[in-house]
């Protein structure tokens, strides 16, 4: 996808499955399956898709998939169809890691950020894109060095700690231009210091809502996942960005959806434009795409 002199493609990092009701949280069964299938045992088709954002002078990739480190038994656990590995996606779209010049979260949970570090062959883990500067919330720093007793699995030092050690780290507090057509907006809800993206160029504008929206079925702004921490600010962000982006016919990115990359919905939600993701992901039904 082209904006302006902004390219944007969407990598394929791996297929992986998540509890349904979790994905959904207290919507019923009966009323998400309509929109988005799960299979005999609950688990939602879902993928890893980082975001690679060119343009002049930078190459910039949101999210990270979770990465190299997890071992069988975590590979299992999250149904992944192949170890996850952005240092790989990134080959396959025929770059090395060394090129990536801005690395941004929209936050910091395992399934987008485990990829920021990797452990080398001497056993010690580092930078997984050692030139990025890596971008941040403030206030997603805090959650994550400040645990408690619902995140403290959320977050893992091993995904961060080298990249500050490295000195790539990069706090910003609220909104901020990370570079010319690519901007961050805290909107909290999923996490403490979750974050939006939005692309700007030749008159196309992009929103990336992270954990907000991870799948087209969640447009509702009441369908919010059970994983969200703040799930009214969730709702209230949802409502705000979406009532823009659907009445200014912005594409709405999906990091998570196994079979939308992104789409363009009118007021009322329904698909104008969309692009969809190669048929990687194997499902015996299905879902209906509204």
């Amino acid at each position: 996808m082209k904006l302006g002199e902004i390219s944007l493609e969407w990598l394929y990092d791996a297929d992986f499955g998540l509890d349904g009701g979790a994905m959904f949280g207290v919507v019923p069964k009966a009323v998400w399956q309509k929109r988005y299938a799960a299979d005999d045992e609950n688990f939602l088709p879902l993928a890893l898709r980082p975001l690679l954002i060119r343009g002049p002078g930078f190459t910039l990739l949101v999210d990270a998939g979770y990465g190299s480190k997890l071992n069988e038994k975590q590979r299992k656990q999250f149904r992944l169809s192949r170890p996850s590995d952005p240092a790989r996606a990134l080959r396959e779209a025929g770059l090395e890691p060394e090129a990536v010049t801005h690395l941004v979260f929209t936050h910091m949970h395992p399934d987008h950020a485990g990829g920021a570090t990797c452990q080398g062959a001497d056993g010690k883990i580092r930078p997984t894109f050692p030139n990025a500067k890596v971008v941040i919330q403030e206030r997603e720093y805090e959650a994550m060095t400040r645990l408690h007793l619902r995140t403290k699995h959320a977050y893992y030092e091993e995904n961060w700690r080298p990249i500050e050690e490295a000195g790539l780290l990069q706090r910003v507090d609220g909104t901020a231009s990370v570079v010319p057509g690519v901007d961050v907006y805290l909107t909290g809800g999923h996490t403490l210091g979750h974050q939006a993206i939005k692309l700007t160029g030749g008159g196309t504008t992009l929103l990336h809502l992270g954990d907000l929206l991870p799948t087209h079925a969640h447009l509702n702004p009441l369908w919010v996942m059970a994983y969200d921490d703040f799930p009214m600010d969730s709702i209230g962000q949802k409502a705000e960005w979406l009532a823009q982006a659907q009445e200014e016919q912005w594409w709405l990115s999906f990091y998570h959806d196994a079979y939308l990359l992104a789409a363009i919905f009118d007021k009322d939600g329904n698909r104008l434009q969309a692009v969809e993701a190669p048929p990687r992901v194997q499902r015996e039904q299905a879902p209906a795409i509204g």
